[in-house]
């Protein structure tokens, strides 16, 4: 199985709008591509520099469904954050293979 984390860290003047958009829009249109199986919403609490970081993590079966996603489905999905947060926020991306 794999993960592939979203580490976001956003302005805290724009921190709830965002966390509302992540909660009502983006993750249930990232789920709703079929390419994952589930999703978890994290914030991290050793944050610096006063920003607030959150982790967007999704689970799919595997490397290809991932691919898959990135190719087809994530540019539209980040188009449309950009539009919403643009200049707001940072995010970063790592896969990682889910061993246990």
């Amino acid at each position: 199985m794999i993960l592939y984390n979203v580490t976001s860290s956003i302005e805290p003047a724009i921190a709830d709008e965002w966390l509302d958009y992540m909660r009502s829009t983006h993750m249930p249109e990232v789920m709703e591509t079929g390419f994952f199986i589930k999703s978890q919403l994290l914030r991290l609490l050793n944050e610096e520099d006063n920003g607030i970081t959150y982790a967007a993590q999704y689970y799919c079966i595997g490397l290809e469904q991932l691919e898959d996603y990135q190719t087809v489905c994530a540019p539209a999905l980040r188009a449309d954050m950009e539009k919403h947060f643009a200049g707001k926020y940072v995010s970063f991306r790592t896969i990682l293979e889910v061993v246990d």
